[in-house]
This record gives C-alpha cells, structure tokens and sequence, in this order.
C-alpha cells in the first residue's frame, strides 16, 4: 500500500505538469514542469522525501529497462542513421568536452568566490 499511495503522489504531481504543458504556451517538457514541481515541494518542506523515497528509488532502479525499446528502435532504423554516425559523433564528443569545461570553470569559480567555512581551507 505504502508503494502505491508513494506512486500516486507521484502520478499526481506528472499530471500537475501535463496540464501545466497544456495551458502555458511555452515550448517546454511536461516532465520538466513535473520534476521541478517536485523539486520545489521537496524543497519547501511541503512534501517530506519520506513520501516518495521508497518508489523513487524503485523507479530509478528500473530506469535502464526504459532504454532497450530505445535502442532496439536504434537498431531498426541503421541504414537511415548509417550516414548520420559520423557528424552525430563529432558533435557528441565536442558538446560533452564542452559542458566538462563550462562544470570544471563554474565549480572553481563557486569554490574560488565562496566564503570558507571554519576551520576548512581552499587548496
């Protein structure tokens, strides 16, 4: 029972952004809408973790068995992505050393520009 009111709070707040999606004009996700909603309840305090933690846990578990009709699609469609391997390569390899980058600079300048707590050095 604990599981299934868990997923319901969690259906519920998906569907808070499917309709949030539907009557903002706005070219966003509707599980973006509903992972932010969530995010800013668990926040607040207005939603403990321990009401969602044991099926958030079960549903990240899970995860990985989302991707195979992904990459079964993937492996359908071959001949059509044969030519696309190469420029789709390049770019994922240039826009993940990118975003290493950009994570490494903000991540000193955060560490850099903080105040050190006591007792803790920056080295």
């Amino acid at each position: 029972m604990k599981y299934l009111k868990q997923l319901l709070i969690i259906l519920g707040i998906s569907f808070l952004g499917e309709l949030l999606k539907y009557f903002l004009p706005l070219p966003i996700p509707a599980s973006i809408y509903g992972m932010v909603i969530l995010f800013a309840l668990l926040l607040s305090g207005a939603l403990p973790l321990s009401a969602v933690r044991e099926t958030g846990n079960l549903l990240v578990a899970v995860m990985p068995v989302m991707f195979i009709p992904a990459g079964v699609g993937l492996m359908a469609s071959w001949d059509i992505l044969r030519p696309l391997l190469l420029p789709v390569g390049v770019i994922t390899v240039a826009v993940l050393v990118i975003v290493m980058a950009v994570s490494g600079l903000t991540a000193q300048h955060i560490l850099l520009h903080s105040s050190p707590k006591e007792g803790a050095r920056h080295e």
